[in-house]
């Protein structure tokens, strides 16, 4: 059985904690928003009455759905900036709320713009309608995607992503492409502010034409570059705990990908079944030139065919992704908590992050602590501490609270801790430390709720 927690140096010195570009890059954000208000101000001339009011507002809303949409793509696009150092989780809460934000304007827009061209017209809401959609140039294409906009964003309403399996919300989600495509042309032909070949309009050219090619760079070159270089296959699996299991994949010279302790990758196995999905999961033991591990909890279909993969079979792998590394540390102490199969980039951490480090680790019962054996073996290389946090005898799940926490570890305040697990857990864990006295920016978490 091939294994990867052989050790055989010290961990390493860490690296000076870097700052996150999160708030300059929300002001870059914001500024482009107040910009694409400024394309409206600087063509509007004067607004007079009913209609006009209602078609200028329209155009605002229309402007800002617009720039939002290629925001959004942009996020999709798994740039290292975003991915690394602001950490994939936290984008993708961005992404959502971004998300929201662009169907209201989209909505807005609609309603608004046909109301004021009503009202100009002195025609019904419904003829105004189908008046537009039917005549106007590029309108079919716009109402195309603007369904297709409506679907997505239905699908990823949470009362609706929870009866509906990950992969029909995934595929759905990349019609956003689609749909960004064919409403894009409307807005150059129809928009008041974007015609003229102005400058409005190259910035508005430009703005999407920088978007695409991020997004064929990292979501389709760099990944296609990875694989093709380092060849990844299966090596083999072997079971951690019940319903938990570990794939060690094999590759070549996968130090020059650069991962780090605490990162994911997402994978997609070229095998009956499995290959249509790609699914992020995270390294649970430090990469090794030739060798990387994964540990994966049967929680879904993908998840529960891993035991069925064979060695040889091919893997298809982007990454790596994450920014749960040494690189945010700046105490000399840390603490790391790890709920279910969140433990897994913690057990990497575990094993590498320098300085005195302590382990908590929450699970429901003793036989469900996968890779146990592993850390208790690196506690003692390198003399530090694991505790548990289980379930009662009678069921009863621990609680945790300032008090408890401090009580675990006395010096708490004083440590940099690493939080992963399910999205509650997490949210829960961060109120307790805050309480405690942690410093928001000693606490670095990543959950995923898809």
């Amino acid at each position: 059985m091939t294994t990867l927690h052989e050790r055989t140096t010290a961990p390493p010195v860490p690296p000076a904690a870097r700052r996150s570009p999160a708030a300059p890059l929300l002001a870059l954000l914001w500024a482009g928003a107040a910009a694409a208000v400024a394309a409206w101000w600087l063509n509007a001339g004067s607004v007079v009455g009913t209609a006009g009011w209602l078609t200028n507002a329209g155009r605002i809303a229309g402007l800002l759905c617009g720039y939002a949409c290629a925001v959004l793509v942009g996020m999709m696009a798994r740039v290292p900036l975003l991915e690394r150092r602001i950490g994939s989780d936290r984008v993708a809460r961005w992404h959502a709320m971004a998300g929201r934000y662009t169907v209201c304007l989209l909505v807005a827009h609609i309603v608004l713009i046909l109301t004021g061209y009503a009202a100009q017209d002195g025609a019904s809401f419904v003829h105004e309608t189908l008046t537009v959609v039917l005549d106007y140039p590029d309108m079919l294409k716009a109402t195309a995607g603007t369904v297709i906009l409506f679907a997505v964003g239905i699908t990823s309403a949470r009362a609706v992503r929870r009866r509906v399996g990950f992969e029909f919300w995934y595929y759905v989600h990349l019609l956003t492409y689609l749909a960004v495509f064919l409403t894009f042309f409307h807005q150059v032909q129809l928009g008041t502010d974007l015609t003229g070949g102005g400058p409005v309009q190259a910035a508005w050219y430009a703005l999407y034409l920088g978007v695409a090619a991020l997004v064929v760079w990292f979501r389709v070159l760099v990944p296609v570059r990875l694989n093709l270089r380092h060849r990844l296959r299966v090596e083999s699996v072997h079971q951690e705990a019940a319903g938990v299991w570990s794939v060690v994949v094999r590759g070549r010279r996968l130090d020059e990908l650069g991962a780090q302790a605490g990162q994911f990758f997402r994978w997609r196995f070229l095998t009956e079944g499995m290959w249509w999905t790609s699914t992020p999961y995270s390294l649970s033991a430090p990469p090794r030139p030739d060798l990387m591990r994964i540990t994966v909890k049967s929680l879904g279909d993908h998840s529960a065919a891993v035991p069925l993969l064979r060695p040889g079979v091919r893997v298809w792998a982007e990454g790596p992704y994450g920014s749960l590394t040494a690189d945010r540390r700046t105490a000399p102490k840390a603490l790391l908590i790890g709920g279910g199969v969140g433990i897994t980039p913690l057990r990497a951490l575990f094993e590498t992050l320098p300085g005195e480090v302590t382990l908590l680790y929450r699970a429901s019962r003793s036989e469900d602590l996968a890779l146990g054996g592993e850390l208790e073996a690196i506690a003692r290389w390198r003399g530090a501490k694991v505790l548990y946090a289980l379930n009662g005898a009678d069921g009863r799940r621990p609680t945790f609270t300032a008090g408890s926490l401090r009580r675990a570890v006395p010096d708490l305040a004083a440590h940099d801790v690493y939080l992963c697990g399910p999205h509650g857990f997490a949210r829960d864990l961060y109120e307790a430390l805050r309480a405690a006295g942690v410093p928001d920016r000693r606490i670095h978490h990543e959950s995923f709720e898809l």
